[in-house]
Formats: structure tokens, C-alpha cells, sequence
């Protein structure tokens, strides 16, 4: 298929040429990531438009997958040009698969915003989360992610940590959250993380995920006893528990 394209894009270029040397391939490669996609869409339409087969990889991962791509498909939509997927080494299932954590039904959060009410909410939104998350993470990002999570999901919560999946220093690590903090801070984290994280208890409520519901309530300038009284009754926690609860958070 990489060989009868006419064009292959590539989220990294020095990497495809690799893959394509290797496989005695000699197709044109141009490069097709985030800082460039709109442009490379453009491009893409015109070049569908005159009949050409194109290919996509990504460097390492699945396209459309928080990995450029989905813009591609949707040109490809626009022009009616046939779309065909070969499966890959995706990180979302490989993580899964190999972590022992429920599979049959699961949520896929891709990368976490990385500050501010919007970070807040959607790590809050884990807590109660039943079905098994997979979060991807950054080296960079790895420590602060699994430090909110465990404050937000709790200590206590199963947690596997896999780096660099599919590749030469692929690394499997399990345990808790709060264990998972420990362990990362420990050392220099390098790579690409996949964390895979145990979905919460039938029923259960996950009062430190509320907390943080009534403190971005409180940031818009709802008052205290407002959101309180309006998410404990949401969320069926006591108000008084809520209440205590969100004044220990501030101390």
C-alpha cells in the first residue's frame, strides 16, 4: 500500500524514512503534524481531487487518535475519496489490553487540559467514573497528572502506568495512584505515558471530585452556600458533609 501511493504523509518525516528504507519503499514523504495540518488538509484536498492515492502514518500510534489525522479523513469525506484503515500499534489498546483492568467497556480522555477550571472538571468528572479511563501523558506532564488524579479519585485507586508502548524501552509499572506519584517523582520520567485507571465502585461518590465542582462554582462567584446546597442536592452527599469538606480543602 506504502508503495503503490503516490504521496505519504507523516507525523515525522526522520522516522518514516526509516520505516520506508527498511521496507525498500521509495514514495515521496511529506510531513503532516499538528503545526502544519490545516495547510497539509488543503494540500491533501487538491491532490485527492486529481486522483492520487495517499497514505497517512503517524509516528508512533494510531491516526485521529490524538495523533494527527482526523483532518485528513474528513477532506477525504468531502471529496467522496475512499478511506481504507490498517490497523496500528495503538497506545489507547495496547495499554488497555495489557494492563488486566476491565476492558469490555472503557473511556478514552486523551491528553488533560493542562491547567485552570477546565483541568479541574474533567479530572472531577473520573470520580465517579465506573468504566476503566486511559489517559495519555507527557514527560513532562506525567507527575502533575497522576498527583491531581490521586487527590481527586483517591490514593487508593488501581492505576497502571505504561511508557513508551510498542517501542525499544517499553515499560509496564502497577499499583495505586498515590504509590504511582511516588515511584514517577522518584526518578526523571522519559517518553510517551499511557495510564490506564480502575474505573470507581458501582455507586460509589467520590467527595473530593465534588469538592472541586463546588470550587469552580465558587470562582464564577457563586457563593459557597449556593453551590453547596445546589451540588449536594446534584450529587445526593450530605450538605453538611460537602460543606466541612470544602472548608478543610481551604485551610
Amino acid at each position: 500500500m506504502l508503495a503503490s501511493a503516490d504521496l505519504i504523509y507523516a507525523e515525522d518525516t526522520r522516522r518514516a524514512a526509516k520505516l520506508l528504507s527498511a521496507l525498500d519503499v521509495h514514495t515521496p514523504v511529506r510531513s503532516y503534524f499538528v503545526g502544519n495540518e490545516q495547510r497539509r488538509a488543503d494540500e491533501l484536498r487538491e491532490r485527492l481531487e486529481a486522483g492520487e492515492t495517499i497514505a497517512l502514518i503517524s509516528d508512533a500510534g494510531m491516526p485521529s487518535i490524538a495523533d494527527p489525522g482526523l483532518s485528513a479523513v474528513q477532506v477525504a469525506e468531502e471529496v467522496e475519496a475512499q478511506v481504507s484503515v490498517v490497523p496500528g500499534p495503538s497506545a489507547v489498546t495496547t495499554a488497555l489490553a495489557i494492563s488486566g483492568l476491565p476492558s469490555e467497556r472503557f473511556v478514552f480522555e486523551g491528553f488533560l487540559p493542562r491547567k485552570g477550571g477546565e483541568r479541574r472538571q474533567r479530572i472531577a468528572s473520573l470520580g465517579d467514573e465506573e468504566r476503566t479511563a486511559v489517559v495519555f501523558s507527557g514527560k513532562s506532564r506525567v507527575v502533575a497528572d497522576l498527583t491531581d488524579l490521586a487527590a481527586a479519585l483517591g490514593g487508593e485507586r488501581p492505576v497502571v502506568v505504561t511508557r513508551e508502548l510498542t517501542k525499544a524501552f517499553e515499560e509496564v509499572w502497577k499499583g495505586t495512584l498515590e504509590q504511582a506519584v511516588g515511584h514517577w517523582s522518584s526518578q526523571a520520567p522519559r517518553g510517551e505515558f499511557t495510564l490506564v485507571i480502575a474505573g470507581a465502585g458501582p455507586g460509589r461518590v467520590d467527595l473530593a471530585s465534588i469538592v472541586v465542582l463546588v470550587e469552580d462554582a465558587i470562582e464564577t462567584g457563586e457563593s459557597m452556600a449556593d453551590a453547596v446546597r445546589r451540588i449536594a442536592s446534584d450529587s445526593g452527599v450530605s450538605r453538611r458533609q460537602l460543606y466541612q469538606a470544602v472548608l478543610d480543602g481551604q485551610v
